[in-house]
């Protein structure tokens, strides 16, 4: 099985550690009858970590499409390298790093790594377009 698809594989755990972490500091602040409810009510604004939570979160669902495609298009189109599994490693080791970043509030750093990130998905994509 090609290296990239593993990465895809591990970028789905890292999306249920997203969820789970903030629904888990949500339950906490808003309590398991709201969990398990239809969540129609207004409620107060998240505290700070859970709001870091949910913002990280909606952070690595803005990009993971991008790696999803990236990742599938280099194995569909025959474009695999050591290249591409380097920069889908460097784009989740990046991605797992920055989830505890944005959770303690780290400012500069975090972009840093978002950056990263970055330049791991384009690594994946610049075969693709034929760089």
């Amino acid at each position: 099985m090609p290296v990239e698809l593993t990465i895809i594989a591990w970028g789905m755990i890292l999306l249920l550690v997203h969820i789970f972490a903030a629904a888990h500091v949500k339950t906490k602040q808003y309590g398991a009858k709201w969990n398990m409810g239809a969540r129609d009510e207004s409620l107060p604004p998240l505290n700070p970590l859970a709001g870091r939570l949910a913002r990280a979160q909606a952070n690595f669902m803005e990009t993971l499409p991008i790696a999803i495609v990236a990742l599938i298009g280099v194995v569909v189109a025959g474009r695999s390298s050591e290249w591409t599994v380097l920069g889908g490693w460097i784009w989740l080791a990046a991605r797992i790093v920055y989830l505890p970043l944005y959770a303690v509030g780290v400012p500069v750093v975090r972009t840093i790594i978002f950056m990263a990130s970055l330049v791991g998905l384009l690594m994946v994509l610049r075969p693709l377009l034929g760089l």
